[in-house]
């Protein structure tokens, strides 16, 4: 495993953002989660409580298989 530095992660996070939101959803986005007390955890386990650790695998798969296929 790759170690890199927080400022790294903090880059990439914010590309991947960006990538996914735009920039002025990104900010909002930042915005949101700094504004109010927020456990990524929590809200995680809380996003699809119906779902299995093997349906959202294979919900993850077919995401970035999509994804591979549009660039």
């Amino acid at each position: 495993m790759n170690t890199i530095t927080d400022t790294e992660i903090k880059i990439k996070g914010m590309d991947a953002l960006i990538a996914a939101l735009g920039e002025v959803h990104a900010e909002k986005f930042v915005t949101l989660v700094t504004r109010e007390p927020f456990d990524y955890t929590v809200w995680q386990r809380k996003l699809w409580p119906d779902k299995s650790v093997e349906e959202l695998s294979a919900m993850a798969m077919e995401r970035r298989k999509g994804k591979n296929t549009n660039p």
